[in-house]
């Protein structure tokens, strides 16, 4: 990943209109939507739930409904980028620590994750990342004011593997129209897959948004290496992946 300015400005387009969602799908969204996760008891170390006891209060944002002040939160302007789903939080602290004047808000809802990344940002002295334990959706809709994400992280969420459990899968309408809504114009989503039928789900719904255009052209996924956005470190999930022979899919949008 290169300079911040770089990163989060690749291109600009004429066209600054923003489409709204329509009623039907604010309605949509604001009655109780499919989670695209289901908590599960797991395994939690002591390291990670000391964590969540001792270090996560000097992180964690709270739910509470009403639109962020990033300027507020962080102390300063500076560019937000929003990650949904951190996993163990290897690529988000490996990220905030490479741009330490980016804004990163995390989204995580598994206790084990939200423990092990608070951890490693007490670790790496980190002051540049906070943390929902919320819904993403529910964050998305009540808390994240328009047009103000320089850029939005959606690295291996969860396939849902099985064709009755599609439903299921985070990037889908509405809640990318949505989310789209929450990107400045210039700012970009990017979103990473090994599951290929997942990664053509995602081309689809990407392609179908109207707020949105491809980088690398209508129709094409993304190269990893040699752009300044698309260059990410390996995740705990795309490692699992690429050992079981999967391929890796990225794709990244402009917003327009």
């Amino acid at each position: 990943m290169l300079e911040s300015r770089t990163l989060f400005n690749p291109f600009e387009t004429a066209d600054m209109d923003k489409p709204e969602l329509t009623p039907e799908e604010l309605e949509a969204l604001k009655k109780r939507h499919i989670r695209s996760f289901v908590m599960r008891r797991g395994h939690i170390s002591a390291a990670q739930k000391r964590a969540l006891d001792e270090t996560l209060p000097r992180y964690e944002l709270p739910y509470t409904g009403k639109p962020l002040d990033y300027a507020e939160i962080f102390g300063r302007d500076a560019d937000t980028v929003f990650e949904i789903g951190c996993g163990m939080g290897e690529t988000t602290t490996a990220i905030a620590a490479l741009h330490p004047e980016v804004n990163f808000i995390g989204c995580e809802v598994f206790a084990a994750g939200v423990g092990a990344l608070a951890k490693r940002l007490d670790e790496a002295g980190l002051t540049n990342v906070r943390i929902f334990r919320h819904d993403a959706v529910e964050v998305v809709r009540d808390m994240i004011p328009e047009a103000s994400l320089a850029g939005v992280h959606i690295y291996f969420p969860d396939p849902w593997r099985k064709a009755r459990h599609h439903k299921r899968r985070l990037v889908a309408q509405p809640f990318i129209g949505m989310l789209a809504s929450r990107i400045r114009p210039g700012g970009y989503i990017h979103c990473a897959t090994d599951w290929e039928n997942y990664a053509e789900q995602m081309l689809e719904v990407l392609e179908g948004e109207p707020q949105l255009e491809n980088l690398h052209g209508a129709g094409n996924f993304s190269p990893v290496m040699g752009n300044p956005i698309t260059e990410r470190p390996t995740t705990k999930f795309q490692a699992r992946g690429e050992r079981l022979g999967h391929g890796i899919w990225d794709l990244v949008y402009i917003r327009k």
